[in-house]
């Protein structure tokens, strides 16, 4: 059991190198589920992730002879950096087992900072083994990436600032990947507040927390399929689990889908970029039940490279209605192009991009098709222009 004490001595020691992420008020996300919702951007800190705080808090803590032969740990990104950075402030040589398929960027800024770096395995739990059997090979200091009471005692400082900002907060949405997050953070805030509700967001395809919570034990997924890279673990830490069971009220997930829909919003009405995972918090805010609570949402990175930016921007548009791809099939005869680009004008949808093909198969040989991708203001435009083409006897059929 962490103290509230604990969490208040790590906060000293994490504010000599974190930035102050203030809660921001958004009416966005509240006017999107009905709730007064608080964003705690830890995409704004120094390293672009919450993770620097339980990293820097276990490495000062350790003593000279751990520090000696130097630091190893396994991580998606984040905690690559945090350790990267921690261990160049304090002068101790570090060593970063990554995913092979970690984005390049979070693979550069962790080597920027100093630390030596290995790429290793699909996911992070690959990394994870790699990690270990160099440790046990080299001598290294083992700095896990969140089953470690160090660790989470550093994460939970979140909770200090969320409710020294908003005291009279209902309820606290935080990502979960290991765990790390939400055991801090629900440990501390509890012993704040024990009425605060503490709600775990974690991606569909690594729903690992659930697993085990319905298990009631730690289970391993067979699989794990996320663009949420950051939080795709397989399996929730021992440690951290105990304080899941202890102190978090309740894990949703969200899809993909609903992870793209968020990020867009964010950055449309923000003008804030966060990575797949550090969204979960926001995508979440849609399964809550109840209105009119305050909410503060948790945004734990931000660290993701410009092509997944424009992957997920593109992915959200179409997710939210902003964008519309259909294909439509013509007779073959001249003013047909011309009928319908009439038709998408008049409803003022503009036509991006535009397909004309006369060589396909079709079971009429005296038909074209047609396929347009159109920007709209929403679904509701969509369908008018369903209901337009329906009205003049064409058949609209969308295409993902």
């Amino acid at each position: 059991m962490l103290t509230l004490e604990n969490f208040q001595e790590a906060k000293a020691r994490v504010d000599q190198v974190i930035n102050k992420t203030h809660l921001i008020y958004s009416p966005t996300f509240s006017k999107e589920c009905g709730n007064e919702v608080y964003i705690k951007p830890e995409n704004l800190q120094k390293t672009g992730a919450f993770k620097i705080r339980g990293a820097f808090n276990k490495i000062i803590k350790l003593d000279e002879e751990s520090k000696k032969n130097g630091l190893i740990t396994s991580s998606a990104g984040n905690h690559a950096q945090g350790v990267a950075y921690a261990a160049k402030r304090l002068g101790v040589k570090a060593t970063i087992v990554m995913p092979s398929h970690t984005p390049l960027l979070k693979v550069d800024a962790t080597k920027e900072h100093g630390a030596e770096v290995i790429l290793h395995g699909e996911i992070y739990d690959d990394a994870a083994t790699k990690a270990s059997e160099l440790q046990k090979s080299g001598g290294y200091t083992y700095i896990h990436p969140f089953d470690n009471i160090d660790v989470i005692e550093g994460q939970g400082t979140i909770a200090l600032e969320i409710l020294e900002e908003l005291p009279d907060a209902d309820m606290i949405l935080v990502p979960i990947g290991g765990g790390g997050l939400i055991a801090g953070i629900a440990c501390a805030a509890k012993q704040i507040n024990p009425k605060i509700k503490i709600i775990g967001v974690e991606p569909e395809g690594a729903a690992s927390a659930i697993a085990a919570t319905t298990a009631n034990k730690l289970v391993t997924l067979s699989e794990v399929n996320t663009i949420a890279d950051g939080t795709a673990v397989g399996r929730v830490g021992a440690v951290t689990f105990e304080f899941m069971k202890e102190f978090v009220d309740e894990i949703i997930t969200v899809t993909d889908y609903e992870l793209m829909d968020a990020f867009l919003l964010l950055v449309e009405k923000h003008k804030m970029i966060a990575e797949g995972s550090g969204i979960l918090a926001l995508a979440g805010l849609q399964k809550i039940k109840g209105q009119g609570k305050k909410i503060v949402s948790v945004i734990s990175g931000g660290n993701i490279d410009v092509m997944t930016i424009s992957s997920m921007v593109n992915k959200g548009l179409i997710s939210r209605g902003r964008i519309f791809a259909f294909a439509i099939q013509l007779p073959d005869k001249p003013g047909q192009l011309q009928l319908v680009s009439e038709v998408l004008a008049g409803l003022r949808a503009n036509a991006i991009s535009v397909e004309h093909n006369q060589f396909k198969n079709f079971a009429r040989f005296s038909e074209v098709e047609l396929r347009v991708t159109v920007e709209t203001t929403g679904l509701l435009h969509i369908q008018s222009i369903i209901d337009e083409f329906d009205r003049l006897g064409y058949h609209i059929e969308k295409i993902n």
